[in-house]
């Protein structure tokens, strides 16, 4: 057994002496942020990509709609492409993290005094609240994600989600099946009622649940059997899983911990770094596992998360991007239709979609559509040349992550910009305007909008297979 050092024994101690404070408050404690936040990947806070959230979570700037200050434009229509809010953790992950809790509370305690000493303190002062039955559902922060998001949105967009086209039904929600996004759709409902003064009992949810578009990974057969059940397409990140970076981190957390290194697997390592990120994004709480990993060791986890994203539902294979077909087309028909000339006499377009899905449902849509591409690939072995690298999850799909298709009716015609988790972003190829012409990303866009046909990419449905990871 190998001794906890002194210092790292003396950070968990006063670490862990916060907790029940922490824990049994009744008030929400003001979170005292570990320095790991930002590199939590796909498990980040929303809070970490925007930080003046932190200070008002209803914090708005005007300044990010850019149509062209002289062309006299205005919004006609809003896409927004969003993911579920904050949740419990998954299944494997649950599993995971009390694996790792016995194991410390078990083995730790035939160490040394200093290592008996930080498993007594974890005994009586760190409770594993985790089960099964939270497996991936939403939590309360997670509903307060989305209100927040749809009162910011109706603030920028007033005109669009405004009371009355809520009240007539002209704003279209749409669902995933998983009863996390459906939660979060109700939340972005409520977050609109309540700004309009609206207190219906009970509350009544106009959304369609609908899996073609928002789990469209899990009907593409080229997806789920070259990719999702397919070993070898991963290789990149068991490589990294198992190499040098990996493997130093897994000693340096084995010392902290008191623990054999046979004992701590990579697996149980990455437990210990989303209990940190979990128990601040669920309960604003800065946890004594945050003291077990350094800025360093948290760009490492980071990278390999990074890579497992890229890899499997990202630029590593095409197929990944393409099975995101049916949505993209989705998004760009309504588009077509909300800024096409109309008769007087015509309905006005539907001013609002919100579209309601997971990371792995704008991931690939992302890369579809060019964003974050990288020179240089993300592999095992370049991890020292990749700390600059756009294609950052913590970045780019934290919890709520959102993606915002804003037409606008101009003078010289439709605009269209993009904004990614409320900040804008030019479209790749059309790099000189923040919002350009309509038909310019069209013809940006043409070899997908005329091709990108998901049957003939992904050949129809794959039968039988098994379930998807969840992210």
């Amino acid at each position: 057994m190998i001794p906890v050092c002194t210092a790292t024994h003396g950070l968990l101690l006063a670490a862990l002496s916060l907790v029940p404070t922490l824990l049994s408050g009744s008030s929400p404690p003001v979170p005292d942020i570990p320095n790991i936040a930002a590199y939590f990947g796909t498990k980040s806070r929303y809070e970490e990509v925007n930080p003046d959230l932190m200070r008002d979570v209803l914090s708005v700037n005007r300044t990010v709609l850019r149509p062209p200050p002289g062309e006299s434009c205005s919004p006609v229509h809003l896409t927004a492409v969003i993911r579920h809010g904050t949740r419990y953790p998954t299944l494997k992950n649950v599993r995971r993290i009390q694996k790792l809790s016995e194991l410390v509370r078990r083995e730790a305690s035939r160490g040394s005094e200093s290592s008996e000493g930080w498993l007594r303190e974890v005994r009586t002062r760190w409770e594993s609240w985790y089960n099964e039955d939270m497996d991936g559902q939403l939590v309360m922060k997670g509903s307060d994600d989305l209100r927040h998001l749809a009162q910011r949105l109706a603030s920028l967009f007033s005109s669009l989600l405004s009371a009355e086209n809520l009240r007539k039904r002209k704003i279209s929600f749409v669902s995933s099946s998983k009863h996390r996004c459906v939660s979060s759709v109700e939340a972005f409902q409520d977050g609109l009622r309540q700004l309009y003064g609206r207190h219906d009992h009970p509350p009544e949810y106009s959304h369609q649940v609908d899996d073609v578009l928002m789990r469209f990974f899990e009907r593409c057969r080229g997806y789920v059997d070259g990719v999702e059940n397919n070993r070898t397409a991963l290789m990149e990140v068991e490589k990294f899983k198992h190499g040098e970076e990996m493997e130093a981190l897994r000693r340096r957390t084995a010392e902290k911990l008191g623990l054999p290194l046979h004992r701590l697997t990579p697996d149980l390592v990455e437990a210990a770094f989303f209990l940190c990120s979990y128990e601040l994004s669920i309960k604003s709480v800065h946890s004594p596992w945050c003291f077990l990993f350094d800025e360093s060791d948290a760009k490492v986890l980071e990278y390999k998360s990074d890579l497992k994203q890229f890899w499997k539902r990202s630029y590593g294979h095409l197929i990944n991007s393409m099975s995101s077909c049916p949505l993209f087309h989705h998004i760009f028909r309504t588009l077509d239709k909300a800024g096409r000339p109309r008769r007087a006499t015509e309905a006005a377009p539907e001013p609002a979609s919100i579209l309601v899905g997971h990371a792995e449902t704008l991931l690939p849509l992302v890369s579809l559509l060019g964003l974050y591409k990288d020179q240089a690939p993300p592999t095992a072995t370049n991890y020292q040349s990749q700390h600059g690298r756009s294609f950052r999850t913590s970045r780019i799909v934290p919890y709520a992550a959102n993606l915002l298709f804003v037409l606008y009716d101009c003078r010289h015609g439709p605009r269209l910009q993009l904004l990614v988790n409320e900040t804008p972003l030019r479209f790749p190829g059309l790099p000189a305007e923040d919002a350009p012409l309509y038909r310019e990303v069209r013809a940006a866009y043409r070899h997908l909008l005329d091709g990108c046909d998901f049957r003939s990419e992904c050949e129809g449905r794959a039968e039988g297979r098994g379930p998807n990871t969840e992210l």
